[in-house]
């Protein structure tokens, strides 16, 4: 299984951006997704997840309300919106994937997923 992000890219304060991530390999609607970041001298952080089917969600608190996840079954991809970007948001976004989730489960424990993609930065001027 391989993971590729992009989308990111310098915005200013206020702005939005995507993140797009293409996961390759099979049963890609057996795996529960997530997003997690890290910001310089910061430890990774979780960001969002979404369940298998997509129909359920969850965020960190610090992101509720302005980024919002979503997934593509049938395209293999998963997407982050980001909107209301704040300067604090600034950090290498990564996307992540976990293969033995249960159907309707989000996963916010960073250590419960099992492939990664390479990261992709986000700069928020001020």
């Amino acid at each position: 299984v391989q993971l590729q992000a992009s989308g990111g890219g310098l915005v200013q304060a206020g702005g939005s951006l995507r993140l797009s991530c293409v996961v390759s390999g099979h049963s890609f609607n057996r795996k529960a997704m997530g997003w997690a970041r890290q910001a310089p001298g910061k430890e990774r952080e979780f960001v969002a997840a979404i369940s298998r089917s997509g129909g359920t969600t969850s965020y960190a608190d610090s992101v509720k309300g302005r980024f919002t996840i979503s997934r593509d079954n049938n395209k293999k991809m998963v997407y982050l919106q980001m909107d209301s970007l704040r300067p604090d948001d600034t950090a290498v976004y990564f996307c992540a994937a976990n293969d033995r989730a249960i159907m309707g489960v989000t996963i916010r424990d960073l250590d419960e997923y099992n492939h990664w993609g390479q990261g992709t930065l986000v700069t928020v001027s001020s």
